[in-house]
Order: structure tokens, then sequence, then C-alpha cells
């Protein structure tokens, strides 16, 4: 069904999921086509009004209906009554048993069979081979497992996307909905800023839901929306991660309702106000049931008075849990800091790549022009190297990524946007061709590497431009970086430059070919 047109007043029901029976689609109003047997009619019967879009544990924090503002959660609701009745495990008990999944307890450690996770979850979680929390799971699970609100402070590669995910899946799992439900109502919602990292969320999502009916859908701009918006229509929404802007669409298009969240996850608050993005997620925010009627799940790396200023409006009673930065950017990561100049930098790249240490690597750079010359220079000594940056279509930032996890690519040329979306375990090496403008950026780039219990290697290179880049870097690492001088085979001459194509600049007109550290110009005539 296309945008702007009209759907038949009864849409037929497709099968549900493990979250719902049936559902309807909409008028162009937004209005349900027809009620559910048995609903109460809002306009009669005020008194009956129930709110299903939270369950708090314990009932804390609902308010009666009569006290309830006039949002559009709130008006919509009384027009919906779907009861809640546990539903039977989408895979039958007898096809696996948490027996089959042994992990001793360990002192100090806390295990994903301590929290009473439903079993098609824990089967998920068995396949991949998750035995103990990492901080961050530890501490925000026994609270948010019990309906509270959690903020949580932490960087990427922390576990905080599996701590969330854990949360949503259990609590849809174990409260189904058996009555009809319609498209594109949600029960969950994740805003994240870029594509990549709704890509990669929803990717974990479906491995920990393999053993479930529930449903994930993703929207992001730079792919079909009709496409997208097809699977909204023939399909239950159960879990839906998208980028703010793409998800504003389809709400302004009625294809996606937000009135019935149970869970609200908002991930990566500082990187999306950076990004000019809060005030779509405040357009979001505002379509979602009341703070004290969902949970609100709210992450950052960094939180500043705006930060805070956010958790303060979109979270109720919540439970702060913080994981130091240093933690993540030492525990598991071996730092080096090489002094170099300007000129020295790609050769000291170059050579750092034939290291047979080397399986694969991301290299940052501050700039998409300082990218874009990298990669170039980088294929013409034949690197297989591939390019992520705000200005690459949607399409081919996939394509990258999925020959960068099978090996396919080697090295990754990225911008720290581009970059903060790569989720991918056993990355080897990560570069700083320039140290970052921000320290907590620092922090994000080299959690690429020593993911998931496993060692990396963070080289940057400093030259006297970035010199002034290290105090602050070091201000918020707690430590002192100690500098080091390039191991002799790293400053080994390069192979000559074989000649790149000359590049077509939008106006029609032929511009420099320019490579990174090394740029010449030829006397005018």
């Amino acid at each position: 069904m296309g945008t702007g047109e009209q759907p038949p007043s009864s849409a037929k029901p497709v099968k549900a999921s493990a979250g719902g029976a049936g559902h309807h689609s909409r008028n162009q109003r937004g209005d349900k086509v027809d009620k559910h047997p048995g609903a109460v009619d809002s306009s009669k019967a005020d008194g009956h009004k129930k709110s299903r879009s939270r369950r708090r544990k314990g009932g804390q924090g609902r308010k009666p209906e009569s006290e309830q503002g006039t949002t559009v959660a709130a008006e919509n609701q009384g027009q919906r009554q779907h009861s809640r009745k546990r539903a039977e495990p989408a895979t039958p008990a007898e096809l696996w048993d948490i027996s089959q999944f042994d992990v001793p307890p360990m002192e100090g450690k806390s295990r994903f069979h301590d929290f009473d996770l439903a079993p098609e979850l824990m089967h998920g979680i068995a396949d991949l081979g998750f035995q103990y929390c990492s901080p961050i799971q530890a501490q925000s699970l026994p609270h948010a497992l019990k309906g509270s609100d959690v903020v949580g402070k932490a960087q990427t590669g922390t576990g905080k996307t599996a701590a969330f995910l854990t949360v949503i899946i259990d609590d849809l799992l174990k409260n189904p909905i058996t009555e009809k439900r319609y498209a594109g109502e949600a029960r969950a919602l994740v805003i994240a800023p870029t594509r990549e990292l709704v890509i990669q969320i929803a990717d974990d999502a479906k491995a920990l839901c393999k053993h479930t009916d529930l449903k994930i859908h993703t929207l992001v701009g730079g792919m079909d929306y009709t496409r997208q918006q097809r699977h909204l229509h023939n399909e239950l929404v159960d879990i839906l991660v998208a980028t703010p802007g793409r998800l504003l669409d389809f709400c302004g298009n009625k294809d996606v309702y937000l009135d019935q969240l149970e869970v609200l996850v908002i991930d990566e608050a500082d990187r999306m106000l950076d990004m000019g993005f809060i005030p779509q997620v405040r357009q979001i925010v505002r379509q979602a049931p009341r703070r004290e009627d969902r949970q609100t799940l709210f992450f950052s790396a960094t939180f500043t008075d705006e930060v805070r200023h956010l958790v303060d409006q979109w979270t109720f009673k919540p439970v702060t849990v913080e994981i130091q930065p240093e933690s993540v950017a030492t525990d598991s990561v071996t730092q080096h800091v090489y002094l170099s100049s300007t000129e020295e930098k790609y050769t000291l790249l170059y050579n750092l790549i034939q290291q047979d240490d080397v399986e694969s690597m991301i290299v940052f750079a501050n700039r998409r022009d300082e990218c874009r010359d990298l990669q170039d220079k980088l294929q013409r000594h034949g690197i297989k190297a591939g390019l992520l940056s705000g200005e690459i279509a949607q399409n081919k930032r996939v394509s990258t990524l999925d020959a960068f996890k099978k090996g396919t690519i080697k090295v990754l040329v990225a911008t720290d946007v581009a970059g903060r979306g790569i989720h991918i375990s056993g990355i080897s090496h990560v570069v700083n061709f320039t140290l970052p403008e921000e320290p907590e950026d620092y922090v994000h780039r080299i959690g690429r590497t020593g993911r998931a219990g496993k060692t990396g290697t963070s080289i940057s290179f400093a030259c006297e431009d970035d010199a002034f880049r290290l105090e602050p870097l070091q201000a918020l690492l707690g430590k002192e970086i100690k500098y080091e001088q390039p191991p002799a085979q790293l400053l080994l001459m390069t192979p000559e430059l074989p000649p790149g194509p000359r590049r077509q600049r939008p106006d029609g007109q032929r511009s420099r070919s320019r490579s990174s550290g090394n740029r010449s110009r030829s006397p005018r005539a």
C-alpha cells in the first residue's frame, strides 16, 4: 500500500508473532478501521479507559487516567483495550533446556543465568556464547528487568546494546499481547544516530531473538522507503530500530504509531546532540506514552549539562549506572602514540599494514576529504581498502561493511560519525591518522578493537598539529600518555605510488589529485 493510498475498510489479519495476534491497518487519519471485539468507546465510558503502554512492575509510577494530560498517547489509549495473557513459548521447551548451557558461578561476575530470563532468550544468549555479564550489563539488568528506567554512561564496546536488548526481549516475551494488533504499532523502539548503528543493533536483536517469533524492523535513510513501508504493513512490529529523521517520515505518513510503546531506548544521546538530531527526537518522544507509562533506557558516552537536561525530561526516577572510560580504553587495548611529521604519517600507515600481526584495521581521520584521499592512496598501492563517511550512499556503506566483516577488505578508512556505527568483533588494530578534536572520540575510536573480551592495538600518529589535543586526552583517561619514536621498519620507504585518475569536481572542472601527507604543486607557466 502506498503512502497516499486509502487502505481498505478492514485489512486482512496477518500471522501473529509471539508478541500478539493478527493485526489490522488504520485509515489515513490514523483512526482504527475497526475496533477489537469488546473494545470500549471512550466517548461513552471514560471510566473504562485502560493504559496498556507501560507495565510498571508493582504498579509504580502509574497515575489514574483522570490525572493524565492530553498527550497523543492518552487520547488514543481510551480507544484500545488489549488484554495481556501469557502465550506459549515460540520454541517448545523440550527442544532446548537451560541445563544445556552450563556456566559455572564465578566470584565477582554476574551470569545471564542469574536473572531468570525467558527460556527462548536464554537459548539465543547460549548460541552467541555470552556467559558472564559485562560491567554495564551487570549493573543495569537488575534494575531494568524490574521495570525501572535506567540511565547508563558507557562507551561503545561495553555491551550496552546486549543489555538493553535483553531487557526488551525478556519483557516482550513474558508479557505477550494475545488480542488483535494493528500495523505499525511498535512495542519497543530503539533510536540511534547513524544508519550503521541501527543496522548493527537490529542484527544483534535478530540473533538474540533467533528462537522467538518477535519481529524486528529497521527504518533508516538511504534505503528504499517503499520496501520498508511494505514490511511494516505485512508484519507486526515488536522491536523497531530507527534513525530519528526516517522514523519521523514514517510517523508523518501514518505508517508507524508510537502511542503503544512499552520500552523506549535512546542510544548515544550525546552523539545525537552533536549531530543536531535532538529536535527530531523530541518530536518522537512526544508521540510516545508519558514517561511514567513507559520504560526508558537512556545511554550516552558523555554527560554534559544538555544531556542531563534530556535525562530529566525523558526518564522517570531512573537508576544511573556508570562505566568509567578509562576501563574501556586501557584494559583490553594496547595503546601507542608515535611521534611523526605530517609527511611521515602515510609511510607509517603503509608499513604498519604490512605487518604480520595486522589482521584487520580501521583508520580514523577527522575530515571526509582526508579519508577519501587515504583510501585512494592505499588502493593505488594495492591495498584493499574501504571508505565509510557520511557522503557514501547507504547501499555502498552496507556492502563495504559486509566486505570488511568477511575479510575481503582488510582496511577501513572512516570518519568519527560513520565509525561510531561499526560494531564488528575481531578488529586487530585501530589507527588514529589524526587525533580527534574531541577527547571522547578517542575512546570511541579505540573501542572498535579489544571487544568482547579480546585484545586489540591502538596506534596514533601525533605530529606538531596534534600536540595540543594530547593534554585533554590525558585528562579524560586519567593517565599520562607516553610518546614513542616509531620502529625503524615502519619508516621504510614506500613503493612508488602509481598515478591515479583525476577527480571530476561537481561543477564539471577537473581537480588536482591529492594524497594525504604528500602534496606537490607544479609551478605555473
